[in-house]
């Protein structure tokens, strides 16, 4: 299934939670919380502003974000967990 976003909104997958404490403990399933780290996969064309213009998004495809606890709506696209966010959500671009 293809999404594309709209506006300022952005399509990310979670990148996935430790699995181990760092002294070695297994996380059990129920004890994880979610990371607020995702990976963007797709982007909107950008927010209008108020004379017409069209304002393209800092964030890109492919990405690596920061996320507030509470922040978007999460789908399910073809089984996996994905969210929708609005750029302004994001609370920084990851760079390696």
């Amino acid at each position: 299934m293809k999404v594309r976003p709209l506006h300022d909104r952005l399509l990310v997958r979670r990148v996935a939670g430790e699995e181990k404490t760092k002294g070695g403990i297994i996380i059990p399933e129920s004890g994880k919380e979610k990371p607020a780290e995702a990976k963007v996969v797709a982007v909107g064309p950008g927010k209008r502003a108020d004379d017409g213009k069209l304002i393209k998004l800092d964030v890109k495809k492919g990405d690596r974000i920061l996320f507030a606890k509470y922040s978007g709506n999460e789908i399910k696209l073809d089984g996996d967990e994905h969210m929708i966010l609005r750029e302004d959500e994001v609370l920084a671009i990851i760079e390696d």
